[in-house]
């Protein structure tokens, strides 16, 4: 019997890894930046309002606003508070949660979001993105206003998800059994998008896998390997985000995914994404899908139970440098191109007056 010694096993491990780096732990980031009593209150109520909105007992529109991808912390607070202000000048009307992605994927290259690389330089400081990501999260939710994010690291979730009032699945990982898994376990709504080719029934279907109980490998708060058994996600939907070959926003697509919602046994509510493929990826277009969809809620419409736009402070994009972020424009994207901040405070003007006259017509106005 011939026995393998280390030396003779070396060349079948590691042959393409550079490093590997030790990764704080979730509790210890936790602990640094720790929940207080108003913000848990903020993400309590942020989460109860959202289900409230999809179980239809609540008949405000949910609306996901904010930049593509944070970038900028500073102008993402500053954003923050223009959107809490507007929130609450809506808040009988409106459910607005702040749009704070922190993972950015990628169809090919470029770069990943703060998390990933928090200094906007190449240097992949992981550790800091996530404690810079989490005091981000606190200092929003302070201000009254939940937060929204996209979940595409299996692993991030264990940071940021106590904070997080809703979450999203992009079209690239809907089909992704990780993922689906993931949701499982989440304890706030989380919206899945259709596929980047405009694939309805890959959501319905990722929708309906989340919504059961789930056994997979994953990471505990101190960061060890760990079996993770969930008891599903009821509060999972669909968003629809159009794809290369069109919109999918109009009547006829939104009822054809609540058809299929029905067929599998799951409620009929849907997210309207304004954004990518709805707007074929011109962002003044998103006015035109939240004037549709602003006209067709105020006559009446059911089913489309929020919207979500891609906004900051300056309209448009900027291309990124890595290591010369002091020359980028304040408050403007560098991933895709956003609204403006007057532009996204008359969508919200818009919407919460269709909500309005929509209770005006059935009878229901507060």
């Amino acid at each position: 019997m011939t026995i393998t010694i280390e030396s003779d096993v070396r060349d079948l491990d590691d042959q393409r890894t550079i490093s590997i780096s030790p990764l704080a732990p979730p509790s210890e980031v936790r602990a640094e930046h720790p929940v207080d009593a108003a913000v848990s209150e903020t993400v309590r109520d942020g989460r109860a309002a959202t289900v409230g909105i999809l179980d239809g007992s609540d008949d405000r529109l949910l609306v996901v606003v904010g930049p593509c991808s944070v970038h900028d912390t500073e102008a993402a607070l500053d954003y923050a508070r223009r959107l809490a202000q507007k929130a609450e000048q809506h808040r009988d009307a409106l459910h607005v949660v702040m749009r704070v992605y922190f993972e950015k994927p990628r169809t090919t290259l470029g770069w990943k979001g703060l998390v990933n690389d928090p200094h906007l330089d190449g240097s992949f400081d992981v550790n800091t993105g996530l404690r810079v990501g989490r005091k981000l999260l606190l200092d929003i939710s302070a201000l009254g206003l939940p937060v929204g994010c996209e979940f595409l690291d299996p692993i991030t979730p264990q940071y940021i998800a106590d904070l997080v009032s809703y979450g999203s699945i992009g079209a690239r990982t809907a089909a992704s059994q990780v993922h689906r898994q993931l949701c499982s376990a989440l304890s706030m709504p989380v919206g899945i998008k259709n596929s980047t080719e405009g694939d309805v029934q890959v959501a319905v279907d990722g929708t309906r896998a989340a919504g059961a109980s789930h056994v997979f490998p994953g990471t505990d708060l101190s960061g060890r390997s760990a079996l993770i058994r969930t008891a599903g996600n009821p509060d999972c939907h669909v968003i629809l985000r159009g794809s290369a070959a069109g919109p999918n926003y109009d009547r006829e697509s939104v009822a054809d995914a609540l058809a299929r919602l029905a067929k599998s046994g799951l409620p009929e509510r849907v997210v309207i994404d304004a954004s990518h493929g709805n707007s074929q990826k011109n962002h003044e277009r998103q006015v035109d899908v939240a004037t549709d969809i602003a006209a067709r809620i105020a006559g009446g419409e059911k089913g489309v139970v929020g919207i979500m736009l891609e906004s900051f402070i300056e309209a448009g994009r900027q291309d990124l440098t890595l290591g010369k972020a002091d020359e980028l424009t304040y408050g403007q994207s560098i991933t895709d191109a956003c609204l403006d901040w007057d532009t996204t405070a008359e969508q919200l003007d818009r919407l919460a007056g269709a909500v309005l006259t929509a209770r005006r017509g059935s009878g229901t106005a507060r």
